[in-house]
């Protein structure tokens, strides 16, 4: 039976650390019932995050895997390996063109204003670098893109020169898709060009002060690595502006400092909340510890003393990490906001500079929390009210009388109305105006006029991240998307402007059927697919005959197969295959993936081959790669050769099933690992390509629809492709920044790529000019046209297509339809020279099914000369 329901939009907050899956994979209610009977995440009695909690691991967990850490300067290594290889390209000039969208956002992790101009406003994006506005958040431009790295945890302006910006790079809310930094960056110029000036290996920056009567003297929090326990965390400083740096305060190699508070009156008073956490080899992570806690310096960070009287004992109670914020009218008052391995336990008052609190609200008064404050956990004050303040969590909470009541409790019901995100990181106080404030979310930003009261979006920020892309096969022009944060979009004109929610949730796989762009598939987290049949204005669930038991992927693959739309795949811990749409789905294989070690368990891609409805490749979170060559009869193990890694894609060549190609994540340990191969023997044997590929994650791997030689992957530094096979690799365009590409898809047609990044949104590229090394050096393609237009075009029932032969070759003639997928392919052996023709009925390649009318190709390949024709078939 079909449930439908009206397209909404679940915040992260709901998907990254609630069991939200079975709630929607059983029942489907609606969203006034889904805000209120969805249970909390379980954490275990350690504090380590529970099993449901794993899948909000995802993003690093398979980085991590099978070592549970990696080399710590994994990342630095790669985006060095990228950006020599943007140096060195000697390929022809391509650029990408940005796709949007810039009125649907992502996570905003810090904002800073210009103290001396106002309308001057420093936005950081989590994965997406530093953007700027010179009119007070109108329009923004990105000023951080040559930059090593994009992830930003902290910006500070020094007060005394505004023009001096430091940017502390990696995020400290230790969340499932936080990545790391490389350090601190300074600007003299306002933003104009930037200088590396340290702390590389401290990886996530909490935050930035700079002393407002010595512009030399600069305060960096840093929480430190995310994979392994390392002395490079702490609170540091400088007194040279950042040209050296001392460790000012160490508590230990897993407790990191997350925030800090400088008196504005007295600068040598300081204040420091550290946070204890780790990793551990299973991929669970401890959340709280003994060694978190507060610390003061009353002689600029020389000798320090831990704040305990009247806060909770991290001796006797769980405490993780701890906001810190003082008011800048009385400095004599600061807050605290406890939390533990999930929720809020505390919001503390000091009265007297630290030497004693007193709790002004519980964890229960702040009702707009939830289970994970740890990913958010900043409080801010006015700068002329000290009992005006805000809580930052998964909603904004603000009171007027230092917390006694909170008129203000913006979380899901604010934001289902009036579109205020929820998941806060940062709000800031205009200096002009401090009634004025500008939030920065997992939406993006907002600005309000009234102490916080109501709240306006800023648009034409660049920042969505995407985890899976579709392209309308017939409608080129509109793209769509699963995004973290915002559901999944669509554009419907190609705007970069204009895009909207179809489906709530985090956003994953989309597709969307290349015959009838009608029939579209939504899927949240966890493999929540559902299915409309109104192109995208309602959706039903779509999950009958899955068992609803078996574990399943944050990011659970369903793929259409390429030559019939009706047929899919989905995958749990085994295979299942529709033959209607995703209405009913059988399964086709026993279980594939195993749980072990940490892990899921679960298939994280699946490929069916194109030119033999009887082979699909299936990959698995726990390395294993398997093959069918008899639509699941029975399944072949064809990774013993491979990587004990993370299977990430599986594209199998469009000409030979035979042929296939999966790439590997995971980040480098010890030595390089090798991340994509490929097999022309259906996984027989393996042989590595990744030649000149930096050493990290490969995110996604595409095989062109057209040049079975150009190969095309997605990296954690952005988007490469080889014209050999795989033999070396070039950057793909210029224009985009150094950033993770999550996925690409080819439009066959129209001949262009997009791609999805992961923080700036989506690129597309022209492929026009784009062909095989093979074919660019022949000669014949000096040659006139070999292939000639079909006649009559339009047809019904039946087409002929002449081509000439100059000389004794092999010819293949091909149809595909405008999604790449071969239908037919009439013609396919040697060929003395002269003028020949074919004749192509209409039908598939079974020469039984008749094909549904629209615009097809057709392509011929003579030796190496390739050409390709439309035509269209009436009905």
């Amino acid at each position: 039976m079909k449930r439908f329901f009206r397209s909404m939009t679940i915040p992260a907050s709901l998907l990254i650390l609630f069991s939200i899956s079975t709630l929607l994979r059983t029942n489907a209610p609606d969203r006034a019932t889904l805000d209120r009977t969805i249970p909390p995440r379980p954490i275990d009695d350690d504090g380590k995050p529970g099993p449901d909690m794993r899948p909000s691991e995802w993003a690093m967990e398979q980085r991590l895997f099978p070592h549970g850490t990696a080399d710590p300067h994994a990342y630095t290594e790669m985006i060095e390996q990228a950006k020599a290889m943007r140096e060195t390209r000697t390929t022809r000039n391509m650029e990408w063109e940005f796709a949007g969208p810039t009125n649907i956002q992502g996570r905003v992790s810090d904002i800073a204003i210009d103290p001396q101009n106002p309308e001057t406003l420093y936005a950081g994006a989590a994965t997406g670098g530093v953007f700027k506005s010179t009119d007070s958040g109108l329009s923004w431009v990105p000023i951080f893109d040559d930059q090593a790295v994009l992830p930003v945890g902290d910006i500070a302006i020094d007060p005394a020169n505004t023009s001096v910006i430091y940017v502390g790079t990696g995020e400290a809310n230790g969340g499932h898709n936080n990545l790391s930094g490389g350090g601190v960056y300074k600007s003299t110029d306002s933003g104009a060009t930037w200088s590396s000036i340290g702390l590389g290996e401290s990886y996530a920056i909490g935050r930035i002060v700079v002393d407002p009567t010595d512009s030399d003297r600069v305060y960096v929090a840093a929480l430190g690595s995310y994979f392994s326990p390392t002395p490079q965390r702490g609170l540091f400083l400088s007194d040279n502006g950042g040209e050296d740096w001392e460790q000012s305060l160490f508590v230990s190699d897993s407790t990191g400092a997350v925030d800090f508070a400088l008196n504005p009156q007295d600068p040598s008073i300081l204040y420091a909340s550290f946070w204890e956490r780790a990793r551990y080899p299973d991929f669970g992570t401890h959340l709280y510890g003994a060694s978190s806690g507060i610390y003061k310096s009353t002689d600029r960070g020389e000798s320090w003393e831990e704040l305990s009287a009247g806060l909770p004992n991290p001796d006797a109670e769980p405490v993780g990490r701890i906001g810190l914020a003082i008011s800048p009218s009385n400095p004599q008052i600061l807050y605290a906001n406890y939390t533990d391995g999930s929720a809020i336990i505390g919001l503390y008052r000091t009265d007297d500079g630290g030497d004693s609190w007193e709790e002004v609200a519980p964890s229960f008064d702040l009702s707009e929390t939830a289970g994970f404050s740890w990913y958010f956990g900043n409080i801010r004050v006015h700068p002329t009210d000290p009992d005006n303040i805000f809580v930052l969590d998964v909603g904004l909470m603000g009171s007027e009388n230092g917390g006694q009541t909170w008129p203000i409790l913006y979380g899901y019901d604010y934001y289902y109305q009036y579109d205020f995100h929820v998941d806060h990181h940062a709000l800031e106080f205009f200096p002009d105006n401090p009634d004025r404030l500008i939030s920065g979310n997992d939406g993006g930003l907002y600005i309000s006029e009234n102490r916080g009261y109501n709240w306006t979006k800023v648009d034409e920020l660049p920042i969505t991240q995407f985890y899976e892309i579709e392209i309308d096969a017939i409608n080129p022009e509109r793209l769509y998307g699963g995004t973290q944060d915002n559901g999944t979009l669509r554009t419907l004109t190609g705007d970069t402007d204009n895009w909207h929610r179809i489906f709530g949730g985090d956003g994953f796989y989309c597709l969307v059927n290349y015959h009838n762009p009608d029939i579209i598939y939504a899927e949240s987290q966890r493999g929540n697919l559902a299915k409309s049949d109104d192109g995208g204005y309602s959706f039903y669930y779509a999950l009958d005959g899955v068992n609803q038991d078996e574990p399943t992927n944050w990011n659970t693959p369903v793929e259409m197969d390429p030559v019939n739309p009706n047929i899919m795949y989905y995958g749990t811990n085994r295979v299942y295959r529709s033959e209607n749409g995703a209405d009913f789905w059988e399964p086709i294989s026993p279980i594939l993936a195993s749980s072990s070690g940490g892990r899921l368990g679960t298939i994280t891609t699946i490929a069916a081959a194109p030119t033999d409805p009887q082979v699909v490749y299936v990959g698995c979170d726990g390395s294993q790669v398997w093959v069918t060559s008899d639509q699941g009869q029975n399944w072949n193990l064809i990774s013993e050769e491979l990587p004990y890694r993370w299977v990430t894609r599986v594209a199998v060549d469009p000409f030979d099933a035979a042929i296939a190609y999966v790439s590997f994540s995971g980040l480098k340990w010890n030595s390089p690992e090798p991340h994509i191969f490929r097999t022309d023997d259906m996984g027989e044997t393996w042989t590595d390509i990744s030649g000149n590929l930096p050493d990290g994650p490969i995110n996604v791997t595409r095989v062109d629809p057209f040049y079975r030689e150009l190969i095309y992957v997605g990296t954690d530094v952005g988007c490469y492709y080889s014209d050999n096979s795989g033999q070396t690799w070039q950057p793909l365009g210029e224009g985009m920044p150094i950033v993770s590409v999550y996925d690409v898809k080819i439009h066959a047609a129209e001949r262009f790529l997009v791609a999805g990044t992961h923080g700036r949104s989506m690129y597309k590229i022209d492929l026009a000019d784009l062909t095989p090394t093979e074919k660019l050096d022949n000669e014949t393609q000096e040659h006139a046209s070999l292939l000639r237009q079909n006649y009559p075009n339009p047809f019904n029932p039946s087409t002929t297509i002449e081509y000439h032969v100059p000389q004794t070759s092999r010819v293949s003639l091909a149809i595909y339809n405008i999604s790449g997928q071969l239908v037919r392919e009439p013609v396919n052996r040697i060929h003395s020279a002269g003028d020949f023709e074919a004749l192509w009925d209409g039908k598939d390649e079974s020469g039984q099914t008749v094909v549904s009318a629209g615009k097809y190709l057709y392509r011929i390949r003579i030796g190496d000369h390739v050409e390709t024709r439309y035509c269209t078939l009436l009905k």
